[in-house]
Formats: structure tokens, C-alpha cells, sequence
């Protein structure tokens, strides 16, 4: 099958599979009761979204891993290898096991997501999983993630401008950074899930330039689940863009940090998730600053006053509550913070583009 074909069709497929598959799923979350509940601290605004069905991920989830699956076995009949795509045999084989892992891990993430969406729905409280909990299973995830591939001796990171192109790092450094990269871009993608259309949209641009650049590497397995991915993120906006008829629920937001995440290491270049999703850096930034800011100004304080607190650095993270705040609507947000990350990612395309 021609690749160009087969990116139009992943985008077309995934996009029209996830939009119908919401015809179904809204009325039967809403069935089944699995409304979402609102905690007070959030915006006072939010509390009329109250009882909205959550875990509409699973339109974007199932769209996605039929899409590429069927893409997948009509391309073999047909006498192609997509996921192998021009690369070289002795490096295909090593890359499919990624690019299926890629799509493992986000349904491993997405799992534990629906873990911590199902004791919210059953006890009718936004608390789900502890906080030790979810870290435990999702370091436990990435723990397991990281170690097949330095077992496998695939413990690579592309750098451009660098000779050979690919720095082969001790297998204990390249465990670290890896481990933080996935935990931290799991989480930060969570982060992004705050209002309605956000995350979705951030991670369509996201899945559009990993396209991009997986293409540019000719990387073709992993341009097409991007594809996918973003077809899929399209289609899911249909239910979720402002006013949100479901919510993607951490059963959605933690599948899309792990594909996200897996396809970074598919084509080997983590690092550029820094421009790649560059707003889920800034989502996640602006949580911890906020934090280490209130307690730095609350120590402070309590020098003087042992009743004191501590001060806000922003009117409310993450950061695109703090817009909220400041006035902007949930749509001009997200249409801004998806330019900006759209704007990233292409910066990333033109540094893979004149690194290779």
C-alpha cells in the first residue's frame, strides 16, 4: 500500500470510527451513570459540567487500535510491510517491536487510568486511585517499558547535528531518563485534561508533527499510528469540544501520555517532546512551580507569622485554569494553546529536517 494513501486513510478511518463510536458510548455512559464529579477547588463554573459522562476515552482508545490494526493486516495481504516501511532489516525488526510497544503502552497507562475512573464512578467521589498508588503502577509500567528495551540493547536517543546521529547511552542513564520522560509525560498530558477540547486538541497536534517527523526518518510504522492517533483525537473532539457532551477521563488522558510517550521512543527521539508538546511541558512546569512557589513564600511568611500561608504564583494551575481565570473562554484557550503547541512541533520537524 502507497504510504501516502495509508496516512489519508489512517487520519480518514480513525476520525469517522471515533465520531460514530460516540453515538453509542455517550448514551450508554450516561446509562450506566458514570458522571463525572466536580471537585470544589476547581473553577466555580466548572460545577455546572457536573454529572458529565467520563471515560469517553474509549472512543479515541478503541478507534485507534482498530484503525491501525486494520490498516496493518490489509497492508499484509496486500504483499506490503508499512511497519518496516524502507528501513534497513537489520533495524526493521527491532523498530516494529517499538512501534507496537508504542501502542501497548498506551493501552497499559489507559488501563490504569480506567482503574482510577471506575472507583470515582463506584463511589461517587473524584478521588480514585491514591496518590501513591497511581505512581506506583505507572512507574511500575515504565519501569517494565524501559527495561525490555535495554534488554534488547535499544536504548537510544536521536540528537540532531550529533554524529552517527544517535547517541548510544550507558544502559543505567539511558533507564533514568527514560523512566522520567514517560512518567513525567503521562502526567503532564493528565495536567492538560481541564477543560474541555484541550488535550484532545494539544495531542492531535502532537501525533500531526511525530507524523512529520516519523516520516522525515522514514520511519513509516510510526507515522502511520500517528496518524492514526490524531484522526482519532479529531473524531473524539466532535463529543468533547466546548460545551463537552463526555469527558475523556483519566482513562483517556493517561492512554494518550502512554502512545505519546511510546511513539517518542519508537522513533527514538524522546527529547523532542520538549517542542513536540511543548504545552504539556508548560501544563506540567506550571503545577510544580506553583507548588514550590507557595511553599517557598509560605516558610517565609511563618517566620514572622506561624499562621501564615503562602502565595500563588498564578490564579490557579495548571496554567490554563489560571486563563480561565483571567477571563479567556475554554474554546480560546484551547485554540491558542493548540497553535502553540502545533508551533512546537513543527520547530521539531525543521530540527529533525536539517539534523538529518
Amino acid at each position: 500500500m502507497n504510504v501516502f494513501l495509508a496516512m489519508l486513510l489512517a487520519l480518514l478511518i480513525s476520525f469517522v470510527l471515533s465520531a460514530v463510536l460516540g453515538i453509542r458510548i455517550v448514551p450508554w455512559l450516561h446509562k450506566l451513570k458514570f458522571g463525572q464529579t466536580i471537585l470544589d477547588i476547581g473553577p466555580n463554573w466548572h460545577k455546572a459540567k457536573q454529572g458529565t459522562p467520563t471515560m469517553g476515552g474509549f472512543m479515541f482508545i478503541i478507534s485507534t487500535i482498530v484503525t491501525f490494526i486494520l490498516l496493518v493486516v490489509v497492508d499484509y495481504f496486500m504483499g506490503g510491510d508499512l511497519i518496516a516501511g524502507a528501513l534497513p532489516s537489520a533495524v526493521a525488526g527491532a523498530t516494529k517491536v517499538k512501534i507496537y510497544s508504542a501502542l501497548m503502552l498506551g493501552i497499559g497507562f489507559g488501563f490504569i487510568g480506567f482503574c482510577d475512573d471506575y472507583i470515582k464512578v463506584v463511589k461517587k467521589q473524584n478521588e480514585g486511585l491514591t496518590i501513591m498508588q497511581k505512581t506506583m503502577a505507572q512507574l511500575a509500567l515504565s519501569i517494565a517499558y524501559v527495561a525490555t528495551m535495554c534488554l534488547s540493547g535499544e536504548q537510544y536517543m536521536y540528537l540532531p547535528f550529533v554524529d552517527n546521529a544517535v547517541t548510544y547511552g550507558h544502559p543505567i542513564v539511558f533507564a533514568i531518563v527514560a523512566i522520567v520522560v514517560i512518567y513525567s509525560t503521562v502526567n503532564a498530558v493528565n495536567f492538560t485534561d481541564g477543560i474541555d477540547g484541550l488535550c484532545a486538541s494539544v495531542t492531535a497536534t502532537a501525533a500531526f508533527s511525530f507524523a512529520i517527523i516519523a516520516a522525515l526518518m522514514k520511519v513509516t510504522g510510526a507515522c502511520l499510528l500517528s496518524c492514526v492517533l490524531a484522526g482519532a483525537c479529531a473524531g473524539y473532539l466532535i463529543w468533547n469540544w466546548h460545551p463537552a457532551k463526555c469527558f475523556m477521563g483519566d482513562t483517556g488522558s493517561m492512554f494518550l501520555g502512554g502512545i505519546i510517550a511510546g511513539l517518542a521512543f519508537a522513533i527514538e527521539s524522546p527529547l523532542l517532546l520538549l517542542l513536540v508538546g511543548i504545552i504539556y511541558v508548560i501544563e506540567g512546569l506550571s503545577d510544580v512551580i506553583q507548588i514550590v512557589y507557595f511553599k517557598i513564600t509560605r516558610r517565609i511568611a511563618r517566620r514572622k507569622d506561624p499562621k501564615a500561608t503562602g502565595k500563588r504564583l498564578f490564579k490557579m494551575a495548571p496554567i490554563h485554569h489560571h486563563f480561565e481565570k483571567v477571563g479567556w473562554s475554554e474554546e480560546k484557550i484551547v485554540i491558542v494553546f493548540s497553535i502553540i503547541n502545533l508551533i512546537g512541533g513543527l520547530l521539531a520537524c525543521l530540527l529533525v529536517y536539517k539534523g538529518i
